[in-house]
């Protein structure tokens, strides 16, 4: 997302999430007791496909991408084409990728040694000139990764496999954000002569990645058709043929997969948990996730501003109900912005996890409410607007619940469905978001480390809070989040982080209703697949195929 700690931007791959959730959310079920998930099932991949498979039609569920190219574009076909420098394990964990060796070797030096026998689908050999036209591209206002390079001072190559890169300041958070898709690596000599069309249908892409598009094999409105590289230098994947089809409608969805037309899909509406659950040509999958359900203040002016009415109002709501209710179960009460499994594999794990445990459950509490609203100060003789995208039934029944639960303690709340182009618009133009006061959405951290999502909202705007528009600024937070940021060591950085998490956690920047699961179904002929959030910057498909 975004943070910076000395410059105004510093975005991540969160930025990205808001936009592509906010246009296009899950949808969610409604109704009856559901059981609670057992969290020590969750499935982070499934074993390795043992037998090729000619082709696998996946349906894309978000609905046609506008670009592969992986600077400007969070979607799940991308990390299958291409290759980032380092590599995001299922489990969160990081690992080699392009690069055989990428580390800081002094605070604001960071060194990547590139494997010698990775080539691009034309054969072409991968070298530093295109690590350093990858990167560089990134240090543009037109990628999503702009912010997450605000610290770098510039790239060098520094031998026939290497690249350094230098630093103004240290930066933490580099080493994470390479594993994403902030590290993707394109063909220089093709994107320069794609030029503007890169990544689209007609421009196509050049990437290292398991499986590659040749020209002609996106159809627009149709299908994009990926073929299995079979030179890939981690070893060809099993199967031969990978088509993306766009299904956005979930019962139109649910039908295709378990009658088998559709061979498997991520981000299953939860909704279909009755439908698809146990039933049919294959089997619904829960994964880990860092993604959350959330809701926060559009505007610096009014009642939505004021941290006590927004305790107020999370203070009002049934964490409980509303998992099983909006979310069919298949969720968890998170207690902040930033959900455990993004620190799932750092090495101060226990001391964030220690942190996390201490904050308080979010618990119903009437009178608690009321008696903030009282010590807030505010007019709320007029109504509060809620803003949700039109067509997204899980953020629509969200804020429902947050309507009918402020109802409860005498606060009046309108809901504004939202075209989802003027939707994901009001992320990004002040104007957009005039009248409102509160907006729902879902958001999920890309790869791990843990500062930069709660940065955009906590952090003044013109130190990194892109999505601080309450005008919220605490000098505390900001130094601890800054200093998290530019620590000398993971263990400084770990305890600058849980200072700021003490604090902000309840100003409710971001009140956090529920974690999510990632939620996956896949034809029982086949396995193979990462079933965790890491499919968002990992080549998932790497290992599919038959049992």
């Amino acid at each position: 997302m975004k943070r910076s700690g000395l410059t105004a931007g510093f975005v991540l791959s969160t930025v990205a999430l808001l936009t592509l959730t906010a246009c296009t959310p899950r949808e969610g079920g409604s109704g009856g007791d559901k059981p609670k998930v057992d969290e020590t099932t969750l499935v982070e991949s499934l074993p390795a496909g043992a037998t090729a498979v000619d082709e696998v039609t996946w349906g894309i569920v978000e609905g046609e991408p506008a670009t592969l190219d992986p600077g400007t574009s969070a979607q799940l076909i991308t990390p299958n084409l291409c290759d980032n420098l380092l590599t995001l394990d299922p489990d969160f964990s990081i690992s080699e990728g392009l690069a055989k060796k990428a580390e800081f070797v002094d605070p604001v030096t960071f060194q990547i040694d590139l494997r010698d026998d990775v080539t691009f689908w034309d054969g072409t050999a991968l070298t530093p000139e295109d690590v350093i036209y990858s990167l560089e591209r990134n240090r543009t206002p037109a990628s999503q990764w702009y912010a997450a390079f605000a610290l770098i001072k510039g790239f060098e190559k520094t031998g026939d496999h290497q690249v350094t890169v230098h630093f103004n300041a240290p930066d933490l958070s580099f080493r994470d954000v390479i594993s994403g898709g902030a590290g993707a690596v394109l063909s220089k000599a093709y994107a320069e002569a794609a030029g503007p069309a890169l990544g689209t249908s007609d421009g196509g892409l050049m990437c290292t990645g398991p499986y590659k598009l040749g020209k002609g094999d996106w159809k627009p409105g149709s299908a994009i058709v990926t073929t299995a590289n079979e030179n890939y230098w981690g070893g060809a994947p099993m199967v031969k043929t990978l088509k993306y089809v766009f299904v956005t409608d979930s019962a139109t969805l649910t039908t295709a997969l378990t009658e088998g037309e559709i061979e498997g899909a991520f981000n299953v509406p939860a909704t279909s948990r009755s439908s698809i659950e146990g039933k049919g040509a294959g089997r619904m999958i829960l994964g880990p996730s860092t993604a959350s359900n959330s809701f926060g203040p559009t505007t610096a002016e009014g009642p939505a501003a004021n941290p006590k009415v927004r305790q107020a109002l999370s203070y009002a709501i049934d964490r409980e109900q509303y998992v099983n209710t909006v979310m069919n179960g298949l969720g968890h009460v998170q207690k902040t912005i930033v959900p455990p499994f993004a620190f799932n594999k750092s090495g101060e794990h226990e001391i964030y996890q220690a942190a996390y445990d201490a904050l308080d459950t979010p618990k119903k509490d009437i009178e608690k409410a009321k008696k903030l609203l009282e010590e807030s100060g505010e007019d709320l003789s007029q109504p509060l607007v809620i803003a949700v995208p039109a067509g997204g039934k899980e953020l629509q029944q969200t804020a429902q619940i947050i309507q009918a639960s402020a109802k409860e303690i005498g606060v009046t709340i309108e809901i504004n469905e939202m075209q989802a182009s003027d939707f994901g618009a009001m992320f990004f133009d002040p104007a957009r978001r005039k009248g409102i006061d509160l907006v729902t959405t879902t958001g999920y951290l890309e790869t791990p480390g843990i500062f930069g999502y709660p940065s955009l909202f906590m952090l003044p705007p013109d130190r990194g809070g892109v999505f601080n528009w309450s005008g919220y600024d605490n000098p505390d937070v900001t130094k601890h989040l800054e200093a998290a940021r530019t620590a000398p060591n993971e263990a400084t950085s770990t305890k600058e982080f849980v200072a700021a998490q003490e604090i902000f956690t309840p100003d409710q920047l971001q009140t956090t209703l529920a974690g999510t699961y990632q939620l996956s179904y896949l034809n029982n002929d086949l396995t193979g697949i990462t079933t965790s959030i890491a499919i968002a910057s990992s080549p998932w498909a790497l290992h599919l195929g038959g049992k």
